[in-house]
């Protein structure tokens, strides 16, 4: 299913990898609406890193998916990764960009956060290893057929 269109951009969420973070996450920030003031509730940390991914999914990134600052190199060139943009220094926010004759589509992929650069549990590592089990097709409509939950995932 697509999740939206934005800038002639049909923008589509990996369902067991981002749309469960996505999903979580909108659930966390409702329960903090539920038990924040206001004012408590607008600088909460949460409530930001939702409303930065939100700002990059919508605007950012349709915005122009190849440019230079998204880019990604070597094993992982095919990719585009948010990182600051209002992002919390730890976060990077994964996606895989596709502009054919038919269709102009982005898939959300993954939110992972660096612990410590070389560690195991980097989020550069974890991306990789995922791209390397295949995690994610190269062919645009297996692609989006596993965003819309029609896929076997691995």
């Amino acid at each position: 299913m697509v999740k939206f269109i934005s800038n002639d951009w049909e923008i589509y969420f990996h369902p067991q990898l981002f749309g469960v973070q996505y999903e979580e996450l909108l659930n966390r920030v409702a329960n903090l609406r539920e038990k924040l003031s206001e004012a408590e509730f607008k600088i909460h940390g949460t409530v930001k890193l939702f409303a930065a991914i939100t700002i990059a999914i919508e605007t950012k990134i349709p915005n122009d998916p190849f440019a230079s600052y998204f880019a990604l190199t070597g094993a992982l060139k095919r990719y585009g990764r948010v990182k600051k943009m209002g992002l919390p220094q730890r976060y990077r926010l994964f996606f895989r960009a596709f502009d054919t004759p038919e269709l102009k589509a982005i898939v959300i992929l993954w939110l992972g956060f660096p612990r410590k650069e070389g560690a195991k549990n980097d989020c550069y590592q974890i991306f990789t290893k995922m791209v390397e089990r295949g995690t994610f097709p190269d062919c645009l409509d297996e692609l989006i057929a596993k965003s819309e939950g029609n896929g076997e995932l691995e």
